[in-house]
């Protein structure tokens, strides 16, 4: 019985680490999509996209903003019960915000952004009901 509870427990950081993986491949295909949009390329060329000047500083948020979901793969892994709950319930409220706050611009980026908040929203969920295993 013990056992089990304690491959319960591990089970829990295997599925918000998927979870992550998860996120993550649908935020690299949302961007990758963004590419097959008409004028894109050239919009990059001239370093203003959807009206938004590229600067320094904006990929760098973009970078730190990436980072978030990619960290999540590991440290929910990793990381020991207390802080991988809080870990894993304010990076999926922070990416959730940055997907709303990044806005959508067409059918697809609906379609990609809903199911990105439904699946942090999973690991928001799973990480607050997530209670720890006595030994």
């Amino acid at each position: 019985m013990i056992s089990n509870r304690k491959t319960i427990g591990m089970d829990i950081k295997a599925l918000l680490s998927t979870l992550w993986i998860f996120v993550l491949f649908n935020m690299i295909f949302r961007d990758l999509h963004e590419f097959g949009r008409p004028g894109f390329l050239e919009e990059i060329m001239t370093g203003v996209v959807n009206g938004v000047q590229i600067t320094e500083g904006l990929m760098l948020i973009g970078g730190i903003m990436a980072e978030i979901p990619i960290s999540m793969v590991l440290l929910s892994r990793v990381l020991k019960y207390r802080v991988n709950r809080w870990a894993n319930i304010i990076a999926g409220a922070i990416t959730i915000a940055m997907i709303i706050n990044n806005g959508v611009k067409d059918l697809d980026d609906i379609f990609f952004a809903a199911i990105e908040i439904v699946a942090l929203s999973v690991v928001i969920w799973c990480a607050w009901k997530w209670r720890r295993q006595k030994a």
